[in-house]
């Protein structure tokens, strides 16, 4: 099993900038891979961004030079730093665990934090 908790979203202006945060537990030697996906109201879970336990990662287009993911293995941390926001961005944003163990993978999300892009 593994815990996921999502921190940092809030409220801010057009152009500015948010570090988001995901507190992994539990199992965690087992992740695989760990990735961002954020949702609004009426539309499917998007898939953001993605790093896998080597480091790499991958973007969709809509927030490519913008948003940046990283990892801090050491502190069992995922982050999104998201600069440049845009009133699209606006949604709850969720982290998201690739786990395997014995050669079956297994999916963890967390709660979600809201991002809200607004003047």
């Amino acid at each position: 099993q593994v815990q996921l908790v999502e921190s940092g979203g809030g409220l801010v202006q057009p152009g500015g900038s948010l570090r988001l945060s995901c507190a992994a537990s539990g199992s965690i030697f087992s992740i695989e891979g760990m990735r961002w996906y954020r949702q609004t109201p009426g539309k499917e879970r998007e898939l953001i961004t993605s790093i896998s336990n080597l480091g790499s990662t991958t973007y969709a287009d809509s927030v490519k030079g913008r948003f940046t993911i990283s990892r801090d293995s050491a502190k069992n941390m995922v982050y999104l730093q998201m600069n440049s926001l845009k009133p699209e961005d606006t949604a709850v944003y969720y982290c998201y665990a690739v786990t395997i163990k014995r050669g079956t993978r297994y999916f963890y999300w967390g709660q979600g934090t809201q991002v809200t892009v607004s003047s």
